[in-house]
């Protein structure tokens, strides 16, 4: 596939569908054995996660639209809102990333190109700092947010 001004696509750069197959596939495999990040998929099978994560990450590098067709727009934060994604599970999900792309062996502009991505894509989907905020949020609510309360110990000025 050739982006619109003709150049070639970074999907088709790295090899498109089996670049992206290996690349989500060595991701679950650390996925299924972790202990913070496994609860987050409600589904038993891991297959569900990984075909939407294939998808998406290929529609955004420039490959089939498959993703928007069956599921409308990716919207992740809206997507990942009812899980509570604080720090350590944002640093695991990464550990799991790097891992497949340093399986991947791929050329360091592309490399560095779809790790920025990927790194600022896990810092986005930070939603509480709770540190025992894994897994969906109780009750259906929201994930919390940050709350300011004034401190009492702090001399002020007059």
């Amino acid at each position: 596939m050739s982006d619109q001004d003709g150049s070639v696509s970074f999907y088709d750069q790295v090899g498109g569908h089996p670049f992206f197959e290996r690349l989500v596939g060595v991701f679950y495999e650390g996925i299924a054995e972790d202990p913070v990040l496994r609860p987050m998929y409600p589904e038993e099978d891991l297959g569900p996660a990984r075909e939407r994560m294939l998808m998406f990450l290929e529609q955004y590098w420039g490959g089939p639209t498959t993703y928007s067709e069956r599921r409308g727009h990716p919207r992740l934060r809206m997507r990942h809102a009812p899980f509570a994604v604080n720090p350590d599970a944002r640093d695991r999900w990464l550990a799991h990333m790097r891992r497949a792309v340093d399986t991947a062996e791929m050329p360091p502009l592309l490399e560095a190109t779809l790790w920025d991505y990927l790194e600022r894509a896990a810092y986005a989907m930070v939603n509480t700092f709770e540190p025992s905020g894994i897994g969906p949020v109780a009750d259906g609510r929201t994930a919390p947010g940050m709350t300011m309360t004034a401190r009492t110990d702090v001399p002020t000025k007059e």
